[in-house]
């Protein structure tokens, strides 16, 4: 790993490696310290370690017994239990040309897994590579191209006590899956331990809404972030903020539960932030919300609920 800064306004640059952690930890070596109001460049490795790039391999031959390397914990100064992490995201930029996916054993949205047991068989293992194209678009085939939407898999802090895998979305955020998090988007994640111990990774190319087979388009890149705070007042689940809407993501399983606390915090914030009434809170996000899944793939799924920011309505 090294560190590098200059004075402002050029960022400071993380680079993780070589080793990488799979899990959101408090316990962990900080790999950073950075200041607020700063820019960061964190680069990211894919969802393999880019240990898989070939249509000839096999995941179960190639890969280890983890997925999802973390770039983190990087300490953010001034981070107190009980504040919220405020992370502006600027970039989101792709560093390579090509992107995998692939089916692995016992994972996805639509086979037996670990959590949903049948006696069926697995899906066969293959492997998909997507090379961009002139035109910028990822594709392996000629049938179908693919729109690069950069975001970033997961994104979040360190819980209070337990020690989480990065393939597993909760209140602190994690492997939440979700297109929302990419350039132009404020993220809102609660601060749990000194220093946050904030942690990024699983970068995609893109993705469809649930990350059906579990793997999207994975590929390495670098997000450019700022982080700021909101001292003494938290957030319960991660949210989100466009110039348009605000959106909260809940993680749940079964999956109406990821959606009713989407939805509830929602309620919620509409409530502490924007002078709602909690019943004419609820009565706008039932006439005007929206929602869509992140993943149905994981320990937890992941539900974003989101709605258009209130403006007062000429009378």
């Amino acid at each position: 790993m090294s560190v590098d800064s200059q004075d402002s306004p050029a960022p400071i640059v993380v680079k993780p490696g070589p080793d990488y952690p799979y899990v959101y930890s408090r316990y962990l070596e900080p790999i950073a310290t950075v200041p607020l109001g700063v820019p960061v460049e964190i680069y990211t490795e894919d969802a393999f370690e880019s240990h898989l790039y070939s249509s000839e391999q096999r995941p179960s031959e190639v890969l280890g017994k983890y997925l999802n390397p973390q770039s983190g914990p990087i300490f953010i100064e001034g981070a107190e239990p009980g504040d919220t992490l405020v992370v502006d995201i600027a970039d989101v930029e792709l560093t390579r040309d090509w992107a995998v996916s692939s089916h692995i054993p016992d994972f996805g949205g639509l086979t037996s897994t670990t959590f949903t047991r049948t006696l069926q068989d697995p899906l066969p293992e293959k492997v998909w590579i997507y090379r961009r194209q002139e035109n910028g678009r990822f594709s392996y085939t000629d049938k179908f191209s693919v729109e690069p939407h950069p975001f970033m898999g997961t994104m979040g802090t360190a819980p209070d006590l337990e020690v989480l895998s990065a393939l597993t979305p909760s209140k602190h955020g994690g492997n939440m899956d979700v297109r929302d998090i990419c350039a132009g988007r404020r993220a809102y994640f609660p601060v749990n331990v000194p220093g946050a111990y904030f942690y990024t990774g699983d970068c995609h190319a893109a993705q469809g809404d649930g990350e059906a087979c579990g793997v999207a388009l994975e590929i390495t890149g670098k997000v450019t972030v700022t982080f700021g705070l909101i001292k003494g007042k938290t957030v319960t689940w991660p949210r989100i903020e466009s110039a348009e809407d605000i959106m909260v993501v809940g993680s749940a399983r079964p999956m109406e539960d990821a959606a009713r606390i989407a939805y509830a915090e929602l309620v919620g914030w509409l409530v502490e932030d924007y002078g709602f009434d909690k019943w004419d809170a609820y009565q706008y996000i039932s006439q005007c919300g929206k929602m869509y899944v992140g993943n149905m793939v994981d320990t937890y799924y992941s539900v974003v609920g989101g709605v258009r920011k209130p403006r007062p309505e000429p009378l």
